[in-house]
């Protein structure tokens, strides 16, 4: 028999075709595109959850635990991205260097992808040159004129992702794609009211 004070998380997903990624997982979530805090400057998705293939989640955890010996988490700053949101972020941005078209479809949109960047094991961000969703040459990989420090942190973001089975693009140092295997684009949205039960 269980605690009286144990929580249990009811899981609202099919497990089948999703894993959720929670702070259990000893990860940060700053999911932005449910926030104002984007390059829209307005909540892209009705509440902030972080779901990934199962596969895909397995390979990211790996990747955490093995930054954690190194002094390092992952901050995650979006996951899974519903079809539909993509639009809304085309719509926004319609360039394709940066939000990719709707008809061709995100990683994000394939539960294959994910936006982060490294934290201290206090959860203080490790500093990357430029902001999350910065649009300018600056956050390119390929960018150099930047302080040894930071070309640093990123190296041991990208190096770290890359041993795990995740690729770098070329415009953005926060974003990171499985490369094994394309899932199907999906317009799946998570439910939002998440229950427990004692």
């Amino acid at each position: 028999m269980l605690p009286q004070d144990t929580i249990i998380a009811v899981v609202d997903y099919d497990t089948t075709e999703w894993t959720e990624l929670t702070v259990i997982d000893e990860v940060t979530l700053d999911i932005r595109y449910a926030t104002s805090n984007n390059f829209v400057q307005e909540p892209v998705y009705p509440c902030g959850r972080c779901f990934l293939k199962p596969k895909i989640a397995i390979a990211l955890k790996k990747v955490n635990q093995e930054l954690i010996t190194k002094g390092y988490k992952l901050k995650l700053f979006d996951c899974y991205r519903p079809s539909p949101a993509q639009q809304k972020l085309w719509d926004k941005v319609p360039n394709p260097d940066y939000v990719a078209r709707p008809s061709e479809g995100s990683m994000h949109s394939r539960g294959s992808a994910i936006d982060l960047t490294l934290t201290d094991l206090e959860g203080n961000e490790i500093d990357m040159g430029t902001p999350y969703d910065f649009f300018g040459r600056e956050a390119h990989q390929d960018y150099t004129n930047l302080p040894p420090a930071i070309l640093s942190n990123r190296l041991i973001l990208k190096s770290a992702m890359e041993t795990g089975g995740f690729q770098a693009i070329r415009t953005e140092w926060w974003h990171f794609s499985f490369g094994k295997g394309l899932p199907p684009l999906d317009d799946w949205q998570w439910p939002c009211e998440v229950k427990n039960e004692k």
